[in-house]
């Protein structure tokens, strides 16, 4: 058996692996590909194989000799197991994404969309499945599976445009955030033993919101008042860092499944709590690798269980189905942000980010099949639904400015002096690490108003800094989703206090040359490699040359053209002394 399962892992990894490359060559969001991953190794191509008669060629090829070919993957209990954690850790680094503090100044108008977009999108995910001639326990199902956004996906597109701190990019989250929580809500729902009549699901609701809220309320609690101590004392040992926040994660799946609910409530619990810390950007960044490995596992697993039939059973009322669903969604998140005030860009970028039908549609879809809801057929149905809204609206976001631009003169009506605003940092300063020469650098900035966003991975700085009135990540820079949250690519000035040379030439390469970039070097051989990167100054670790960084930075805000014969004395002395010191 492990045999066997060995072989089937490294099919799946493998095949996932050359998926997503291509997915990421035409812009496809990584899901899709795990979804494909298991269509191609499923029963489901060697099913279309025989339908369009290929069966006698792959034979002649030899290819049916080979040792598990397309559509020999089957689901065992092990590949069954890693799925389920797949989806455990999926929710505990959603939970982590969260962050209530990245929308407070947008809570208000987050929340009364999001209500309205719950109630409407059902309503139409309701509507769509009837008219196409579904009975009404398929359709229930399925209005419940497609009204969520698909939250992994929009964010990490977001993130890599660099929008997910933009004013839309803002209101999606939010939204986001609070479908989120019907999620769980819904996940626990359809893990009940019975839902026959509507007084047994008044009773599950009530024991479900409860249970939450005790899970919820104890994961807040214990985030903010033991934990931060805990990662104070181990955060500079980053293999402790990680098996802590793993430890936390497993402790809420344990008192949830004891309590009657299902490890992902548990998890994504566990989650929400380490969002609201400073430590999340970098525990994120810890378990994300686990997490990409095991939903691998899981996406791929749903399709595994899929039949050639299941596949393409609705397949044209998926097509119709999708179509009708994401113009449905764009009209009315376009409506609900636009009516709040906001003006005809920001409703246009929030709605067209948000069209798509979730992956989490195959999560719930799969749970119902599980419980006898629906059949293998509605579950290949959502499949679709799901691989032709993502696929298609991931280039919608990709491309939304320019759709935008396209019809902006459609949408001059739909404009607002709205009272909404959101900062996102531009022309910034940033910081990365925190030692006292920093602080004194911090204070000169802050005489000239600069805005500065400071990056920092010593536990004992976070209390300090949490506190302080500065833009704060706990973090490793060398993680490119931190150096994304920390707006680098949108900064005028970056200084690393952290005499790490790998992490410096990452840093001078992937920046644009235009920004002021300062780093530190431990001694005058790093110092010249630096400068040979487009370095503008180095501070050289213990020696005097770093006392002069705040007479550098004053030059650069009074007279810039003297702060460049500065630097390039600098610079000349630098390489002078790197070849008396070879």
């Amino acid at each position: 058996m492990i045999e066997a399962f060995t072989t089937d892992l490294v099919l799946i990894i493998v095949t996932a692996t050359v998926l997503s490359i291509l997915a990421r060559k035409t812009g496809q969001p990584t899901i899709v590909a795990y979804i494909l991953t298991g269509i191609v190794l499923g029963p489901v191509l060697i099913g279309v194989a025989e339908d369009l008669g290929l069966t006698p060629l792959i034979a002649q090829l030899g290819l049916d000799i080979i040792p598990h070919p397309f559509g020999a993957v089957t689901e065992s209990e092990l590949t069954h197991l890693m799925s389920e954690l797949g989806l455990g850790f999926l929710l505990f680094l959603l939970g982590i994404e969260m962050n209530l503090k990245d929308i407070e100044e947008l809570l208000r108008p987050i929340t009364n969309i999001a209500i309205w977009q719950t109630v409407l999108q059902t309503s139409l995910a309701f509507i769509i499945p009837l008219v196409l001639g579904f009975t009404m326990m398929e359709t229930v199902v399925i209005a419940l599976c497609t009204v969520f956004g698909a939250t992994p996906v929009i964010v990490k597109l977001l993130n890599d445009k660099g929008e997910i701190n933009s004013l839309p990019g803002k209101i999606d989250v939010g939204v986001l955030i609070l479908q989120d929580i019907y999620l769980v809500i819904i996940l626990a729902l359809f893990s009940a033993d019975s839902l026959t009549n509507p007084s047994e699901i008044g009773f599950q609701l009530v024991k479900i919101f409860s249970l939450i809220a005790l899970i919820g309320g104890l994961s807040y609690l214990l985030a903010q008042n033991l934990l931060p101590r805990l990662f104070k004392k181990i955060g500079n040992d980053r293999h402790a860092f990680f098996i802590h926040g793993l430890a936390w994660a497993f402790i809420f799946i344990t008192i949830s499944v004891n309590l009657g609910l299902d490890i992902e409530v548990g998890a994504f619990l566990a989650g929400l709590g380490l969002g609201q810390m400073p430590y999340r950007n970098e525990l994120k960044e810890r378990i994300r690798p686990l997490t990409d490995f095991f939903i691998v596992i899981f996406f791929s697993s749903i399709a595994l269980t899929l039949e050639p039939s299941n596949l393409y059973a609705y397949w044209f009322q998926a097509l119709i189905a999708s179509i009708v669903l994401m113009v449905g969604n764009f009209m009315i998140m376009f409506y609900l942000i636009n009516r709040l005030g906001f003006d005809s860009m920001t409703s246009f970028l929030g709605s067209i980010n948000m069209t798509q039908v979730s992956e989490f549609s195959l999560v719930v879809g799969g749970l119902a099949v599980t419980q006898g809801y629906i059949g293998n057929d509605i579950l290949g149905y959502l499949s679709l639904m799901a691989l032709l809204t993502m696929t298609s609206s991931s280039y919608l976001i990709n491309y939304n400015k320019q759709i935008f631009a396209k019809v902006e003169h459609l949408l001059e009506r739909f404009d607002n002096n709205h009272e909404w605003s959101s900062k996102e940092m531009e022309d910034h300063v940033v910081i990365l690490g925190y030692d006292n020469l920093a602080r004194n650098t911090v204070a000169e900035l802050e005489e000239h108003g600069e805005e500065i966003m400071i990056v920092d991975r010593n536990p004992e700085n976070v209390e300090e800094l949490s506190n302080s009135k500065y833009e704060y990540i706990f973090g490793d820079a060398s993680h490119g989703e931190i150096r994304k949250d920390a707006g680098l690519d949108r900064a005028k000035i970056i200084i690393s206090f952290v005499p790490d040379l790998s992490l410096n030439k990452q840093l001078l390469r992937s920046t644009e040359e235009e920004c002021v970039r300062v780093v530190k070097a431990r001694n005058f051989e790093e110092a010249g490699e630096l400068y040979d990167l487009g370095a503008d100054y180095v501070i050289i670790k213990n020696m005097l040359s770093g006392d002069r960084l705040g007479d550098q930075l004053k030059a650069y805000f009074e007279d810039k053209e003297l702060f460049l014969e500065e630097v390039q004395e600098e610079q000349e002395k630098i390489r002078w002394r790197d070849e008396k010191w070879r």
